[in-house]
């Protein structure tokens, strides 16, 4: 492969390459294979930064570990992120009397693992998350509670700890082989100081911006989209649903009705961006159905499908809503590693769902099969920057027929995240002569192929072929050597 400022100039076999290009840099590659980079769809880049260099919660085990991590932990703020009672066998989250003991006079912030809900010490509980709604004289704060302490601990980190943590979430996105992430901010989430930061940054992955709010802020971004909240999370019981819950007396939360979908929508149409919505429960997503609905007619079809407006999560979708989501020309970023995580009939999502509903969230063949385009992401910290990882969950979804093939999988998480952020010239993505050299080199090492004439062989081929022999995504994931964002070098494994 040949490349000439940044963009990629010709591809075929090395002495002809070699020839066309005698005065060439030449990188030699070992056997290693190039594959167009990954794009993370979904990212919050200072929380996920400040998980990389704070108080790690995702492997906690007990809520007496939470709160040992707690008395151990530095002050005079203490940042946490990652618990998941559902994994305890108290199957409880800590008290907040217990949180202020551990805490030992420090303030205490710590997100549940899908930031819906936070247990807080109580020097953060102001009056006005005390009368807020998803108010807890004990437990997790949640709804609009959360957002309260949310904002008094987000004004306690000094605009330097933001920018650590920022480049230190740009680094680690660069050596998984990651090219571009788009960061879903917010004013219950970030800020338009955090993001104005964050787009400074020359380092690291493209920062392709989104705001999840009805306003633009003086930021730029692409759209109106992101984490604009239609509902919650499932986890803490804030995803809207038209049953209750299994394993408790509510039906979650339901931020936007059909009608303010519909005004967001149109205007978003009419102002040339992005619209979007964080939508997870059905009756989140019914809502948005109908706010589509709506809008189509003030609109019609192809001025609205034709501003590419996406759905963030889409974890419970009908047949028949997809197919209506396709024929607006909606884009679904989506996470695969929240069904490694949560799905299957021992889960989370069964433990929140019951049995029969818990297993038919994230049905990535149903979205695919209807022509919604996919884009891939981690929502991270609610889940690793795993990009391998989330292509074999994809693959092996735990919920038989609503995987993806490996072709669709690693496509979506490379060529799908450009285009759900409006770039769709059908070179990005790829590797063919025009498109931007925006790749990454990885080695795999020795892999065991299984089967009855098991052999060792090494994988150097384009991963996306499919073509049989190739180690399948059960054996160990490949190692990023390089990075490449059009043409320049963003990580290189020393």
């Amino acid at each position: 492969m040949a490349v000439t400022d940044g963009v990629v100039v010709w591809i075929g076999q090395d002495s002809v390459g070699r020839a066309l290009h005698p005065d060439a840099e030449v990188i030699e590659l070992d056997g290693a294979f190039v594959a167009p980079a990954f794009v993370d769809a979904h990212v919050h880049a200072t929380s996920a930064g400040l998980l990389l260099t704070g108080l790690d919660l995702t492997r906690t085990s007990s809520a007496d570990e939470l709160l040992q991590q707690v008395r151990d932990a530095e002050g005079p703020l203490v940042w946490g992120h990652g618990w998941d009672e559902t994994r305890w066998q108290e199957n409880r989250p800590p008290t907040r009397a217990e949180i202020d003991e551990a805490a030992g006079g420090k303030t205490v912030y710590l997100s549940r693992i899908d930031v819906h809900s936070a247990l807080v010490s109580s020097d953060l509980v102001t009056d006005e998350a005390r009368t807020a709604d998803g108010y807890s004289e004990d437990g997790p704060l949640s709804r609009a509670a959360h957002h309260h302490v949310r904002g008094t601990a987000k004004a306690a980190i000094t605009s330097e700890q933001r920018q650590a943590a920022q480049l230190a979430f740009l680094r680690h996105a660069a050596s998984q082989g990651i090219a571009s992430v788009h960061e879903c901010a917010g004013p219950d989430i970030s800020g338009e100081d955090d993001l104005r930061e964050l787009l400074a940054h020359t380092e690291g992955p493209e920062v392709m911006a989104y705001w999840g709010a009805h306003e633009l802020p003086d930021v730029p971004v692409r759209g109106l989209a992101g984490d604009h909240f239609v509902d919650g999370a499932i986890g803490s019981r804030t995803a809207a649903l038209t049953e209750p819950y299994a394993d408790a007396d509510t039906s979650g939360a339901l931020y936007l009705d059909a009608r303010q979908i519909a005004d967001h929508l149109v205007k978003c149409t009419e102002l040339g961006v992005q619209a979007g919505f964080h939508v997870i429960g059905d009756a989140g997503m019914a809502a948005v159905v109908e706010g589509f609905a709506i809008a189509e007619k003030a609109l019609g079809t192809p001025e609205l499908a034709s501003a590419r407006h996406r759905l963030e999560h889409v974890e419970m979708v009908t047949k028949e809503q997809a197919e209506k989501l396709a024929g607006w020309g909606v884009i679904a970023s989506v996470q695969p590693l929240f069904d490694a995580e949560w799905g299957g009939p021992d889960g989370m999502y069964a433990q929140r769902l019951g049995a029969e509903r818990g297993v038919g969230l994230n049905p990535f063949s149903r979205l695919a099969a209807a022509g919604v385009v996919l884009a891939f992401g981690s929502d991270t910290p609610v889940t690793a920057i795993d990009p391998w990882a989330a292509v074999k969950a994809a693959v092996h979804h735990k919920t038989d027929g609503h995987g993806v093939s490996p072709r669709a999988a690693f496509t979506a998480h490379t060529r799908g995240g450009w285009r759900a952020a409006g770039v769709d010239d059908g070179l990005t993505g790829t590797l063919q002569p025009g498109a931007p050299a925006t790749y990454a080199v990885w080695e795999t090492g020795d892999l065991v192929v299984a089967g009855s004439d098991a052999r060792v062989q090494r994988w150097s081929t384009d991963p996306r072929s499919g073509v049989p022999g190739l180690p399948d995504l059960t054996g160990p994931a490949p190692v990023c050597v390089r990075t490449v964002l059009n043409g320049r070098t963003i990580y290189e494994r020393k």
